[in-house]
């Protein structure tokens, strides 16, 4: 999500073309706080995970866990088009399977 500007060409000093206009020395200017806007900060994940500890997982997570447990193809995609119905998008439904799937080896890890 970051905005990083790409190193624009020198000028010409031309009135006309690609890269006209009068030559001037770029200035390096401060990042803006803006471009951090969406990054996950350590406290914000720390208290998300002391959540996820304490209270689990919704029900419809719960069963994206166990189709994703049986571990064919089909029920792959059926927990990403359950997590799409639930939560609206595609993206969100991806990222959702994602994490779930990260929890169900995080659970064979530990066992």
């Amino acid at each position: 999500m970051g905005k990083t500007a790409a190193p624009k060409p020198e000028r010409t000093g031309m009135a006309a073309g690609l890269n006209k206009g009068f030559i001037v020395t770029r200035r390096e200017l401060k990042t803006k706080p803006s471009y951090r806007r969406g990054r996950k900060g350590e406290r914000v994940s720390l208290v998300r995970e002391v959540v996820r500890e304490v209270v689990g997982f919704a029900p419809y997570e719960r069963r994206m866990i166990e189709l994703i447990k049986i571990g064919s193809a089909s029920t792959f995609k059926r927990a990403l088009k359950l997590a799409k119905k639930r939560l609206g998008t595609h993206r969100r439904g991806t990222k959702k399977r994602n994490e779930m799937s990260e929890a169900v080896a995080a659970m064979r890890r530990k066992a």
